[in-house]
Order: structure tokens, then C-alpha cells, then sequence
């Protein structure tokens, strides 16, 4: 069983590329949608046409100088407004059909490396278009239109089929990117307002579980109260007698309320477990969890559901460890809960300089943290113990014992 959860702990630990699942989920989270911006720097592929004029390999290279500024602009201007304010309107497609056009007469008139002018309407095209049906027309009748100019110029068949291949590759790839943004973007936002509702949902329910348990009890206080307050100038006895039953009835108010907290703020063991295996994991730290024995009463598995968090709290803030063991036995009617860490061990702190030791301080064990010192006296209530301290092997050790029993305080 150690095995497994060894295994499974360090499968947790990496995902995707190397990435923890808490690293993988803050990039998620910080993901932003595109504005094109990363689109721009494919205008780098107007240098191949752009070393054809500036050889003057081109007949008039004034005129295909020109036409090559006019797509540059063109380009840009697509796929701003593609991102922009006005991405919904009918600006982003005519700038497109612009774009197109150019890119046509140009591939038309000189051929050769301006046909790679039809791979950036392509992408322009996966900005633009708004639906499945459109971009998938659009991107056909480009990569055909590639395609034909391609085979005017005698370009090959190879090089035809690449280019009408890229061409609409090109303009896919774009298109399912941007989309994929929109959907995170989506997710992260129904995420939200699905904790918010859970939230607000857990409060309407606290709160009205709250005026369940309560309003009965403080209303039967106030008419107790009352028939106190006017027996008593003339029956002192039975005056006492309604003030002795509101002190009980506020008793047992008050037992109701710590049974609701107790059960609202804490969960079994398992869960527990199930946490601390994932903040272990998320923290890169590798856990080795045995179990052995027969089943716990909820109550003692409610106790050591609170030692498995503060114990597991205290390796992923001060430890400094890679490996961590939860042992947990029950045997012989007592319940033995272990965490050990292979840590830098307990914090030392310099100690006051006393006159025995010639004025020079010494070192000390930190004192044990408050919620080590609440769990001892928790459990010591119970009728078990906690021991905190160093371990044998290096790190730091945590060692619970409760005794098994459904009359467990809790």
C-alpha cells in the first residue's frame, strides 16, 4: 500500500512539462486572451518579396515596393481591429477582402515569393471570421485561390500543394487558438461564480441551521424571563424556579451550538488525509502514507483529522523537506498517528545570556507552535497525548496517541 501511494504521490507532483499542479493552475489562471500582438511579427515573411525588389528582380519595383507598404498596413490594420473595439462590426472583413485583393494582383503579377503573401491573409482570415462555416469557406477559397496562382506560375505540384496546404493550415491554427482562449476564459469565469454561489450557498445554509437551532431555545428565554420578572415581586420561589429552567434551557442551547461548529468545522480522516497528501504534493514534497487496523469512531478520527492538518501544515511552512511518512495503527484499543519528516528538525533559537555561561548566549529548542499546544491539551482531554521533537533519523516527528473508544471527546 505504501508503494502505491508513493507512486501516486509522485505522479501528483509533476504535470505537463515538468509543471506542478499549483504552478500549472496560477499560469491557467494568469492566461489572458490575445490581441494580436503575436501575429505582427509574422510580417517578417514579407522579406522574401522584399529581397526580390530590392534586387530588382521584379519588373517595376517601385510598384511592387508600394504594394508591398499597402499589404504591410493592410495587415496591421486587420488584425487590430480583429482584437479591437470594433471586432463585431463590418470593418475587420472588408479590411480582410482588402487585404486579399492585394495580396492577389501582387501574387498574380510577380509570382515567387510573393505567393507566401496568401499565408498571412490566412491568418488574418482565423481572426476575422466569427463561425465554423465562414472560416471554413474563407480558408478554402484562399487555399484554392493559392493553389491556382501557384500552378500559373508554374510553380510545381509539390510546391502548389504546399503552399495551398499551409495556406489553410495557417488560418486553422490561428482560429482554434483564439478559441481555445475564449473557452478558458469562460471556464475561469464560471469557476468564479460557482464558488461565489457555493459560498453564499454554505452561509444561507450555516445561517439558517443557526435560526433553526436558536430560535426556539431564545424564545422560550424570553418568556422564561419574563414570568421571572413579574412572579418576583410576590412569589420569590417560583420566580427561582423560571430562572433555574432558562439556566437550563441556555445550557443545552449552548451544547447544541459546539455540536453544530464541531460538526459544520470538521471533517473525517480520510478527507484529511486526502488534503495533506495534496498540499504535500503540490509543495514537492514526496509522502509515504501506511495504514493498518480496524476502523476509528468518528469521534477520534475527528482528533486526528485536526493532528494530520496542523502536522502536514507545519512540514509545508518550516520543514524544508522532500519526504514525509503518516503512519497510522490502531491496535489493542488505542489509535497511533506518526508524521515524520526528513526536514532541517526543530528551529533553534538563541537564548538570553546568563551569568553562568560568561555572558554568551546559547542555543535552545523553539518553542513549541501554538497549534501543537492547543492539540496537546485537545487531546490530553481525550485521554491521549501528543509529542512533538526531533527524530531519530533527522527532521521532525509528530506522534499522536488516542485511545479507541465512541466516548471520545472531541
Amino acid at each position: 500500500m505504501a508503494k502505491t501511494k508513493d507512486q501516486a504521490g509522485r505522479q501528483c507532483r509533476r504535470t505537463w512539462w515538468g509543471r506542478g499542479p499549483m504552478e500549472f493552475e496560477q499560469e491557467i489562471e494568469h492566461l489572458k486572451a490575445p490581441d494580436g500582438g503575436a501575429l505582427i511579427p509574422w510580417l517578417l515573411m514579407v522579406i522574401g518579396p522584399g529581397t526580390d525588389v530590392v534586387k530588382g528582380e521584379v519588373p517595376v519595383p517601385w510598384l511592387a515596393a508600394s504594394g508591398l507598404a499597402v499589404f504591410c498596413v493592410l495587415y496591421v490594420s486587420t488584425i487590430r481591429s480583429a482584437f479591437g473595439g470594433r471586432r463585431t462590426g463590418p470593418l475587420p472583413f472588408r479590411l480582410l477582402c482588402a487585404l486579399g485583393a492585394v495580396a492577389l494582383s501582387l501574387s498574380l503579377g510577380y509570382g515567387g515569393n510573393f505567393m507566401l503573401l496568401f499565408v498571412l491573409v490566412s491568418l488574418c482570415a482565423g481572426c476575422v471570421t466569427r463561425s465554423r462555416r465562414q472560416l471554413g469557406a474563407t480558408l478554402t477559397l484562399l487555399s484554392a485561390t493559392a493553389g491556382c496562382v501557384s500552378g500559373m506560375h508554374h510553380g510545381g505540384f509539390w510546391s502548389t500543394a504546399s503552399l495551398s496546404y499551409g495556406t489553410f493550415l495557417s488560418g486553422l491554427v490561428v482560429s482554434v487558438i483564439i478559441t481555445l482562449f475564449h473557452a478558458v476564459d469562460q471556464l475561469k469565469s464560471t469557476r468564479q461564480e460557482l464558488a461565489r454561489s457555493a459560498v453564499a450557498e454554505e452561509r444561507l445554509r450555516f445561517s439558517r441551521d443557526l435560526h433553526d437551532l436558536l430560535g426556539h431555545t431564545l424564545s422560550v428565554v424570553v418568556v422564561k424571563a419574563e414570568a421571572a420578572r413579574r412572579l418576583a415581586p410576590r412569589d420569590l420561589e417560583a420566580a427561582l424556579t423560571q430562572v433555574g429552567d432558562i439556566e437550563s434551557v441556555g445550557r443545552q442551547a449552548l451544547t447544541e451550538i459546539r455540536e453544530a461548529v464541531t460538526g459544520y468545522r470538521e471533517g473525517s480522516l480520510s478527507t484529511e488525509l486526502d488534503r495533506a497528501r495534496s498540499a504535500l504534493a503540490a509543495s514537492d514534497i514526496e509522502v509515504v502514507l501506511h495504514e493498518s487496523g480496524p476502523p476509528l469512531p468518528p469521534q477520534t478520527e475527528a482528533l486526528l483529522g485536526w493532528v494530520v492538518r496542523e502536522g502536514v501544515t507545519n512540514v509545508v511552512r518550516h520543514s524544508g523537506a522532500t519526504l514525509t511518512r503518516i503512519e497510522l495503527h490502531s491496535a489493542d484499543g488505542q489509535a497511533h498517528l506518526t508524521i515524520t519528516d526528513n526536514g532541517h528538525g526543530p528551529a533553534a533559537a538563541p537564548s538570553p545570556a546568563s551569568p553562568a555561561s560568561g555572558g554568551t548566549a546559547t542555543l535552545r529548542s523553539a518553542r513549541t507552535g501554538t497549534g501543537l499546544r492547543g492539540l496537546t491539551e485537545r487531546l490530553a482531554a481525550a485521554g491521549g497525548s501528543l509529542t512533538s521533537g526531533a527524530a531519530a533519523a533527522g527532521g521532525f516527528r509528530v506522534a499522536a496517541v488516542l485511545p479507541v473508544g465512541e466516548d471520545t471527546a472531541a
